[in-house]
């Protein structure tokens, strides 16, 4: 399945910017360096994925050569305050970062910025954050009120529910997340609103927590087991930062249960092998954030006047294998005329990171 819309007017622009042979005029570098590199400070929560693979392909596609400081916080958001320390040293003309957790540790919320201290007017760009209002990043996608913008990943939360009724009718879903994550928490809440209205009904379950607060993988089999026991029908994957961590272990315990998954994200389904899922391809979130990059470096562009986007083009992806293992949960054939196929037997052992 592939939807789209129109480009914003600023996108459009942008787009013809990044295909122009040379730079606007009249935008002075932000912090003077040898030869004129401009200096980015790429934050990431688990490596390198794809989506920095699709950042740094489009910069330098355009020509672009920026100096690329990366920082990884190996999935523990505890190493962040080290990384921002070296931050005055680094002198970066603009901060890059993954995810939602790692994005509040930066920016903060826009009610309580720079939390470090360190970014002062620094711009950020981030990229995989599902819900940047709901999370306080931002008051607003447009006109931001602070220098920060990005790329979201997430596919409306009504369009992925008319897609997972289209595979297969249902009235009710189940949904597992950390209650410590502020866009799970707000896609949960859309998620029960949608329900409302359409007569369906909304499971929950949450991650356990440890004794300092962080989502644990504790019980997680019987939390599957549980959301199946009460009816659940499908297993919506909710692009929460702690769950993409521990996909090798749900997506197995989901197809014991014979409860088919849906995945919010790329990685849940192509990787791990949940069974279907409309998504935004990770390389093209990057590619979407390096434009906003590229207008702030180059074009002189500030980050609070560019809107924070989402892909107007999604990819509907299915596994057959998958499909296959939950007894035969085929979707309808017409589907196999768009979707992507995947034949990947499901992964039990593999880990992120």
């Amino acid at each position: 399945m592939k939807a789209s819309a129109p480009s914003s007017p600023f996108r459009r622009r942008l787009l013809r910017a990044a295909l122009s042979t040379g730079f606007l005029g009249g935008a002075a570098p932000l912090v003077a360096r040898a030869a004129g590199r401009r200096r980015i400070l790429m934050i990431t929560y688990r490596g390198r994925t794809e989506v920095e693979d699709g950042f740094l392909e489009y910069l330098r596609g355009q020509g672009k050569n920026p100096d690329i400081v990366h920082r990884d916080v190996g999935q523990d958001i505890r190493r962040l305050p080290a990384i921002l320390d070296e931050i005055p040293g680094l002198a970066p003309d603009l901060i890059y970062t993954w995810g939602t957790p790692l994005t509040l540790g930066v920016a903060g919320t826009w009610r309580d910025p720079d939390p470090s201290g360190h970014v002062g007017g620094i711009p950020v760009v981030f990229a995989l954050v599902s819900a940047p209002v709901a999370a306080g990043i931002v008051p607003a996608l447009t006109q931001q009120g602070r220098n920060i913008t990005g790329a979201v990943h997430v596919v409306p939360t009504e369009t992925q529910v008319k897609a997972m009724a289209a595979y297969r009718g249902f009235d009710r879903v189940g949904l597992l997340y950390s209650t410590t994550e502020p866009n799970s928490r707000a896609i949960a809440a859309e998620m029960d609103a949608l329900c409302a209205a359409t007569h369906r009904t909304a499971i929950h379950r949450h991650f356990v927590l440890d004794d300092a607060g962080r989502p644990t993988a504790e019980g997680v089999e019987r939390l599957i087991a549980e959301l199946r026991e009460e009816g659940a029908e499908w297993f919506y994957l909710v692009p929460d930062t702690f769950l993409g961590t521990v996909y090798d272990r749900v997506i197995p315990a989901s197809i014991e249960q014979q409860l088919p998954t849906f995945g919010a994200t790329e990685l849940a389904v192509r990787k791990f092998s949940a069974l279907t899922g409309l998504v935004s391809r990770y390389r093209s979130v990057g590619r979407l954030a390096a434009v906003q990059a590229e207008a702030i470096l180059y074009q002189g562009v500030p980050a609070g006047q560019i809107p924070i986007e989402t892909l107007k083009r999604f990819a509907l992806l299915i596994n057959l294998y998958t499909a296959k293992a939950l007894g035969g949960f085929y979707p309808p054939i017409e589907m196999l005329n768009y979707a992507d196929v995947i034949t990947r037997a499901p992964v039990t052992t593999e880990h992120i990171g």
